[in-house]
């Protein structure tokens, strides 16, 4: 099957999760860190999500699904342990759905992620091999460490400031380009995100002072 990969806005939005397990607990996690407004069914739960409801974090009903459940729902996630429930919820739902682990049920998959600060990569085979899915994650969480979500924390900073300071628009976008170019990210693996840092800002610091004097 085909799919069209996508980035959803769930803030505000309603979720279900039908299961109480550690694979419904991922799921809900993620879904409140995305925004939505998270419901969970299932009579037995993890101590997270007991204390998810404890702090208001998610409306949870401690009893098996029954029909209805999911009515307005704008993204439901089948996490039970129960293929029939999950066959049945399947059935019902009008919206979103993601069965755990039965990609013929689903209208969506769920990709394997690496998220570094605001850097999201996303790592799919269609349903193919979710464990080759995951094992190219791995790769990727080491080529893409934690210095990368500081380095573009810091690029957010360096742009604001570049649209509004340099105001000739050809260097301004090889600024731009420069920021993400290989040898960039070249010095940010090999060397430090201090190193990249000062290399960026000494180039953007020279294009200001020419900008500045062609304006003079």
């Amino acid at each position: 099957m085909k799919y069209y990969p996508v980035f959803l806005s769930l803030k505000g939005k309603k979720a279900v999760v039908i299961g109480g397990g550690k694979v419904a607990e991922r799921k809900a996690l993620s879904l409140i860190k995305a925004g939505a407004v998270v419901k969970v069914i299932s009579p037995k739960i993890t101590k997270t999500l007991q204390r998810l409801k404890e702090n208001g974090r998610i409306e949870l009903f401690k009893r098996p699904y029954k029909k209805g459940d999911i009515d307005n729902a704008f993204i439901v996630i089948a996490a039970t342990s129960s293929s029939e429930t999950n066959s049945i919820i399947a059935g019902h739902a009008r919206s979103l759905l993601n069965v755990v682990d039965t990609p013929s049920l689903c209208n969506f998959i769920v990709p394997s992620l690496v998220r570094r600060g605001n850097l999201t990569i996303a790592v799919s085979t269609g349903g193919s091999s979710p464990a080759l899915s995951k094992a190219i994650r791995r790769e990727l969480e080491k080529l893409y460490d934690g210095k990368f979500t500081r380095y573009i924390n810091f690029l957010e900073t360096v742009r604001k400031k570049a649209l509004a300071e340099i105001t000739d628009p050809k260097k301004r976008k090889k600024l731009l380009e420069t920021l993400a170019s290989d040898k960039m990210l070249e010095t940010l693996r090999k060397e430090d995100f201090e190193s990249a840092r000062d290399k960026v800002l000494r180039l953007f610091n020279r294009l200001l002072r020419k900008c500045h004097s062609r304006m003079s």
